[in-house]
C-alpha cells in the first residue's frame, strides 16, 4: 500500500494520491495535502469548497457535481481551477480527504 509523509505524518493513499481511510480527516489533514499540492494557504474561498465537497461524501458517499459547487459557493469554473490548480476532482476532493471519485483521471 503507498503512503506519503508530510510533515512527518504518514498518510496510507491509493496510487493517485487519495486517502484509504477519509475518516482520519480533519482541517489539519486538509492542509498538509493542500501544501503538499502547493497551495501555500487555505482561504475562505478554499474552505467552501472543501466543507461542500465533504458534506456531500459524508451525506451520500460521493463528491457532489462541480455544478453544485458552482451554485452553492457563487464561483465560477475558472475561478475553482485557480484555488486547486489540480482542478475539483483531483485536487479539491484529495484536499477534502475523499477516495478518489468516480470518473477522476
Amino acid at each position: 500500500m503507498p503512503s506519503i509523509e508530510i510533515e512527518g505524518r504518514n498518510f496510507e493513499i491509493d496510487g493517485d494520491g487519495f486517502l484509504l481511510t477519509p475518516d482520519i480527516w480533519n482541517d489539519e489533514v486538509a492542509r498538509l495535502f493542500a501544501g503538499y499540492d502547493g497551495i501555500t494557504e487555505l482561504n475562505e474561498k478554499h474552505w467552501a469548497i472543501v466543507r461542500i465537497i465533504r458534506k456531500s461524501w459524508e451525506e451520500t458517499g460521493m463528491a457532489p457535481m462541480i455544478r453544485v459547487i458552482c451554485q452553492q459557493t457563487g464561483l465560477k469554473l475558472r475561478e475553482i481551477y485557480e484555488l486547486f490548480p489540480l482542478g475539483p476532482a483531483r485536487g479539491a476532493c484529495r484536499v477534502a480527504g475523499l477516495p478518489k471519485p468516480d470518473g477522476c483521471v
